[in-house]
């Protein structure tokens, strides 16, 4: 509020400036503190209030909420729990919700809009368990490189490709998705819903350590990497730093927290082989996330990883391709979940140099595969499903393609309910900092209005996910509708 010069400069030592006197200053500081507080005030009214004539324009691609009521007929539908199509039923939407499931028969309510769907399947939109909204639109060296500004427009443009896929929900396992979020949520721009985990958590050397060798060793008051100060990857060394990790992104709006607990494949210091943080880190982690009211899960392949995680509390092992039967029972005793990934060594593994430390270790894990999903159906371990595509906007396309892949080790239905009500049991298990207040993957009464129409019978032909530009004939995303090439 107010200055004056410093008291060093003052030439008439016979009258002080009562500037430096000690109660003048403790005043002026709190009419500072109160001065400030209200022009913040004013000024996030004044934003708040030009926000609400924000022009329609701003939000490119957002289509309008339905005026009236909307009912699916002539269907058949997969509600997200059943193994067989549900025949003679429609689904009436209000709003952003399934406002109910009735019997064809019955009368159809004046003032609702009919869609007559053709015999095509309803169903509900699908979740991909394991996403990495901000980086798979986008090569690893432009990551490290580019100004942040391209790398959310990469990220934004990406994100409404995923919609477009069908894929209306996404758990995001490492990133600064906080903004695209916050994006997508108030309509400024397109794409799925997003369960937010923030930066990975990792151990120096750890698989969230992307610092180059010559910046090592750091300072100890060194400034933050350049995957810390994007927000992709945060390192913490011991209990006290774990939990102020956590607690920021919890701070940030994560809604369930990601460690490392072992060596992976993308990263290029930690062996496949080696497990990452102790006992008494993951307790300190998991703490501070159930506190929130959440849980932490863990990349991890390896049985020493997976043990010593699930000891610390931790609830979700990402990846576990490298597990031993004593692992997988370990994990089922737990009541812990299992959030894997079909990796195989094929035309749609994400890619590494031929030749490469990184290519020996995608093999080493492309090579359990098998045996992590046979274990899994022994122990009837809890199954989550995702696809972990990092660093290749190519491969991203392939994202129903690799939910097909699934039959592998499943039938068709159980891949459907696994890509929709199984994994948002997973998505639930963030409690009250579950961003979205409303039921995911089924359709049933109450539950969010995210649907496909697809032009066939998934469960006889669950490949026709893998061509959504022919065969998505309707997107629907909280009750408005993102594609329809129904015929009138």
């Amino acid at each position: 509020m107010s200055t004056c010069a410093p008291a060093d400069e003052i030439s008439e030592p016979t009258f002080g400036c009562i500037c430096h006197n000690p109660a003048f200053a403790r005043l002026n500081a709190m009419m500072t503190q109160k001065f400030s507080r209200r022009s913040f005030l004013s000024g996030s009214a004044a934003i708040a209030g030009a926000m609400a004539f924000w022009p329609k324009e701003a939000s490119a691609g957002i289509p309008d909420a339905p005026q009236k009521p909307i009912v699916f007929t002539n269907i058949r539908l997969f509600d997200g729990k059943s193994a067989k199509l549900i025949e003679g039923k429609r689904v009436l939407v209000e709003a952003n919700k399934v406002k109910a499931i009735e019997a064809m028969g019955d009368p159809i309510a004046e003032g609702i809009e009919v869609f007559d769907c053709g015999g095509r399947t309803l169903m509900p939109g699908l979740i991909d368990a394991h996403w990495h909204t901000m980086m798979v639109g986008i090569g690893f060296n432009d990551l490290m490189t580019a100004d942040t500004g391209y790398i959310n427009l990469v990220a934004a443009d990406a994100a409404a490709k995923t919609l477009m896929r069908g894929f209306t929900t996404v758990r995001d396992m490492a990133g600064p998705s906080f903004g695209l979020k916050r994006a997508i949520d108030s309509g400024l721009t397109v794409g799925p819903r997003i369960f937010p985990s923030g930066a990975i958590i990792s151990q120096t050397s750890g698989h969230g350590d992307y610092r180059m060798l010559y910046e090592v060793p750091a300072a100890i008051d060194a400034s933050l990497s350049r995957g810390e100060s994007l927000n992709a990857g945060i390192i913490a060394d011991g209990s006290d730093q774990v939990m102020k990790r956590v607690r920021e992104q919890l701070m940030l709006g994560a809604s369930q927290i990601k460690l490392a607990a072992g060596g992976g494949v993308a990263s290029n210091y930690d062996p496949i082989d080696v497990s990452q943080y102790t006992e008494a880190e993951f307790r300190a982690a998991v703490d501070c996330a159930e506190n929130w009211g959440t849980y932490v899960a863990v990349h991890a392949y390896t049985p020493r990883a997976i043990q010593t995680s699930l000891r610390g509390g931790v609830r979700c092992i990402e990846h576990g391709q490298l597990m031993n039967d004593e692992t997988a029972r370990m994990i089922a005793d737990k009541g812990a979940w299992l959030s894997s990934q079909p990796f195989l060594d094929d035309e749609d593994a994400n890619p590494q140099p031929e030749g490469s430390i990184n290519r020996a270790k995608q093999l080493q894990v492309s090579e359990g595969t098998n045996t992590a999903y046979e274990f899994a159906k022994k122990y009837k371990i809890k199954t989550a499903w995702g696809t972990d595509t990092l660093f290749d906007p190519g491969l991203a396309t392939k994202q129903g393609k690799q939910l097909a892949k699934m039959t592998r080790w499943y039938s068709a239905d159980e891949v459907l309910i696994t890509a929709t009500s199984t994994n948002a049991e997973l998505l639930a298990m963030c409690g009250q900092r579950n961003p979205y207040n409303g039921k995911l993957g089924v359709i049933e009464s109450g539950a969010f209005a995210d649907l496909l129409i697809i032009d066939g019978d998934p469960i006889a032909n669950i490949k026709l996910i893998a061509d959504p530009d022919k065969n998505l004939k309707l997107i629907m995303k909280d009750g408005r509708i993102y594609k329809n090439s129904l015929p009138a």
